[in-house]
């Protein structure tokens, strides 16, 4: 598959993230519809850096990230479509985030629910530390596991 090309959302990308979405998991078993979604990206979110992941023009991946939290920012979401899981998006797209964010702050937070094995091995792969869980945090029974990746302190020692 070739390398992604990353840009801002733009609302034309709408359709084809609300569907991919929509149309997986983790987000179904979460409870998410495409009806969610719409409402989440209808307009764009605002206060929110939007990118999206193209691979051979067609919408492969979206990031979410929301400024100042926690001394830092947080990845509110990182989605991959079905297609284009285990092909480099959702790296080259976390690697766009942390290029971004580490350039204004020093902590990176971000989310996943504990049932997901796949996006934890992800995200430890990626320099990711489990700060951790916050029960029935979106739907009861599960949990969703707060991570932290940093480079360094938020303040120097005195």
């Amino acid at each position: 598959m070739s390398t992604p090309h990353i840009r801002s959302m733009q609302a034309a990308d709408r359709d084809a993230v609300v569907q991919f979405l929509a149309d997986s998991d983790p987000w179904k078993t979460l409870g998410y519809t495409s009806t969610d979604w719409t409402r989440i990206f209808a307009p764009i979110p605002q206060g929110r850096d939007a990118i999206v992941a193209l691979v051979t023009d067609k919408i492969a991946g979206v990031a979410l990230i929301r400024e100042r939290f926690l001394l830092g920012d947080y990845l509110e979401l990182l989605g991959v479509a079905p297609w284009a899981r285990q092909s480099g998006v959702g790296g080259a797209l976390l690697a766009h985030v942390e290029h971004s964010v580490f350039a204004r702050t020093k902590n990176l937070f971000a989310c996943v629910s504990d049932f997901n094995a796949p996006a934890r091995a992800f995200y430890k792969k990626h320099g990711f530390q489990e700060i951790g869980p916050m029960p029935d945090f979106l739907i009861p029974g599960s949990a969703e596991m707060l991570l932290r990746k940093t480079a360094g302190p938020a303040r120097k020692g005195g």
